[in-house]
């Protein structure tokens, strides 16, 4: 793939790049919406990404091609005029002017090309992958002293102020920082975070795509927020809690009655529960127990089902299915939620058994060709 974008850059602007980079998309094993609740989270960055070449220019003009998206051609914007068109280059043009509101101005314009193998729209952060890799370009091209961990923060403040996507650190973070195999348990709210080493000699990580696309700048992923924000604000006056996963289970049950709103209610539920449930994961993965991890897989499924609604009959059902096949530790969806994949740890003597049932199954149910994906969990993202 590396040297399919360097032939793709010189097929474009002409001449050899200066930078090639990668950034990883992410899977979340769990901890699903509880990075903006000021929760944990437990990604692996993964073998599937996106991969850019980059050459400076002399004037302060930036020439940006997709080969996923080559109907579209190269798209010009001046470095001092930055504005959405509604493309895919909104994502690389928010970073540029996040990084100008960091105080790291670009000298000058630059060739961009791009390519990528995340599926669109499957919930495995095309879009954060997108970010940081352009970030990560910034950096090495332009000599931008900024850290990995400061190229996620500024992925993710592109994706809040310019995309508009309200979205919390854990998929730039995921992208940006990830271990080869191991996953990262990232305290959101403190930006702390620490490795654990994934028992890939026992298990495989398999993501299965539903087929059905979400979008969460126009789903109800903003109401999500709008809903835990005042699940807070109820449950803040009877508890001290700056967050809602500042909270223990044993809190929240004690107090939940202030929260009036019974959606909001649900919200909350699932907020503090998931996040004590990234703990125990994390706890028993690193004992060993990996049975008590996938059970924490399917618990999460459930609620992200039941109290956060942002599932659907596709991915309930392939979690459903995928929970009761042979060899299968724990299954759940991953991502915003309302489509997309879910992530299954599946013991790898059945990994081929289960690859060819759960892709048979869906089909027959729903006429859909389920892709699947034997996922290694990858380091984050690097000049290549």
């Amino acid at each position: 793939m590396k040297n399919r974008c360097k032939d793709i850059f010189n097929n474009i602007f002409g001449g050899e790049p200066q930078v090639v980079c990668f950034a990883p998309g992410r899977v979340n094993l769990i901890g699903e919406h509880t990075d903006y609740n000021g929760g944990c989270v437990f990604p692996c960055a993964i073998d599937l990404g996106a991969y850019c070449a980059a050459k400076k220019r002399s004037d302060g003009m930036l020439r940006f091609y997709s080969e996923n998206f080559s109907g579209d051609g190269v798209i010009t914007a001046s470095i001092d005029e930055l504005s959405q068109t509604g493309s895919w280059t909104d994502y690389p043009k928010g970073v540029i002017r996040a990084f100008r509101s960091f105080g790291h101005a670009l000298p000058c314009g630059a060739d961009l090309a791009f390519i990528g193998d995340l599926p669109d729209g499957a919930g495995l952060s095309s879009s954060a992958a997108l970010e940081v890799l352009t970030g990560t370009v910034l950096r090495e091209l332009f000599s931008i002293p900024v850290t990995r961990q400061e190229t996620a923060v500024i992925g993710q403040f592109a994706e809040n102020r310019f995309i508009g996507v309200r979205c919390g650190i854990m998929d730039q973070f995921a992208s940006a920082m990830g271990k080869k195999d191991n996953a990262i348990l990232l305290d959101t709210d403190a930006l702390e975070f620490k490795y654990a080493p994934l028992p890939t000699d026992k298990a495989e990580i398999i993501i299965v795509n539903s087929g059905v696309k979400h979008s969460l700048a126009s789903s109800a992923y903003n109401d999500r927020r709008r809903e835990c924000e005042q699940a807070l604000a109820d449950i803040g006056s009877a508890v001290k809690c700056p967050s809602l996963c500042s909270l223990t289970p044993e809190l929240f049950e004690k107090h939940k009655s202030s929260i009036s709103d019974k959606i909001c209610k649900k919200r909350a539920r699932h907020a503090v529960y998931e996040n004590a449930r990234v703990h125990a994961a994390y706890d028993a993965l690193v004992g060993g127990d990996i049975e008590r991890f996938g059970k924490l897989m399917n618990e999460s499924h459930r609620s992200l089902s039941l109290d956060y609604e942002v599932s659907c009959s596709e991915l309930d059902f392939l979690a459903k299915v995928a929970q009761v096949i042979e060899g299968v530790y724990g299954a759940r969806m991953t991502g915003g939620g309302f489509g997309g994949c879910t992530v299954n740890l599946v013991r790898k003597d059945r990994a081929d058994s289960f690859t060819d049932t759960i892709t048979t199954v869906y089909k027959s149910q729903y006429g859909i060709d389920a892709a699947v994906y034997r996922i290694t969990p990858e380091d984050g993202a690097h000049k290549i």
